[in-house]
């Protein structure tokens, strides 16, 4: 029996009033899932799994959207300090889709900042969408590229996420069955691998320490960055090339 089924459930309301952490600390590890399973053996009394209708593993869809040059890619290949990343992020069980925008903020927090979007429509942009995007980079200190804001669907990501509240106030999410695609269909879908992100404040979660004792450390990752970066070679080197080809789950 998976060591999830163990837990208590958390609804969404209460799950978002104790850890929403739209400003937070992120970090993230590249796992297979069998030792995922090992590591959530561990975890304190306390940790809640979301369940909504019974349901405690959702589909999720993403469309990032970047420049003809590649400039959101590139901001956070180079580990730019003004780093972005939008996207449309699609609630496949619920039926619901937002649109959101990814900065980099101080001492190495994530802002996320979003508003909805129409069902239905992931892979367009309204003017008013555009605008949002764009009002948002400005405001987070973001140089434009170009004479503004303007960019095309780059990626499309697939997968299935198991979100944990834990004991300590924190939250993970526990990504799997992933599948990237690009605008020309190329796909890659991995088998057996789980991407792992803790999301607290600065003092590492009862999650990070489960994990590191199992002797697994957090790791450069990024579904929309290696998803580039695995499905077009072209692209220049970057951060991400080590895991990608010598090491992990993914690795060639």
């Amino acid at each position: 029996m998976s060591p999830l089924a163990s837990l208590s459930p958390i609804s969404l309301t209460d799950l978002v009033a104790e850890s929403a952490l739209l400003t937070r600390v992120d970090r993230k590890y590249l796992l297979t899932t069998a030792q995922v399973d090992a590591a959530l053996t561990d975890l304190p009394a306390g940790t809640r799994v979301l369940e909504i209708e019974g349901l405690r593993r959702f589909d999720y869809a993403s469309t990032y959207f970047d420049t003809t040059d590649r400039a959101s890619y590139r901001s956070t290949a180079t580990a730019r300090r003004r780093r972005w990343k939008v996207r449309t992020r699609s609630y496949l069980d619920t039926g619901t889709c937002w649109l959101e925008v990814k900065t980099r903020g101080p001492r190495g927090t994530t802002v996320k900042t979003r508003q909805p979007h129409p069902v239905g429509m992931p892979s367009a942009l309204t003017a008013d969408a555009a605008g949002f995007v764009a009002r948002t980079l400005r405001d987070q200190g973001v140089p434009l590229p170009g004479d503004g804001w303007d960019a095309a669907p780059a990626l499309d990501t697939a997968y299935r996420r198991t979100t944990l509240a834990l004991a300590d106030g924190a939250r993970a999410t526990i990504d799997t069955a992933l599948r990237w695609t690009s605008p020309d269909g190329t796909e890659l879908a991995p088998e057996g691998v789980a991407i792992v992100e803790t999301k607290g404040g600065s003092t590492p979660t009862s999650l990070d320490r489960a994990l590191w004792a199992a002797g697994h450390r957090p790791v450069r990752i990024s579904k929309f960055a290696n998803g580039l970066a695995l499905l077009d070679p072209t692209l220049p080197a970057h951060r991400w090339h080590r895991l990608l080809s010598t090491t992990g789950p993914l690795a060639a």
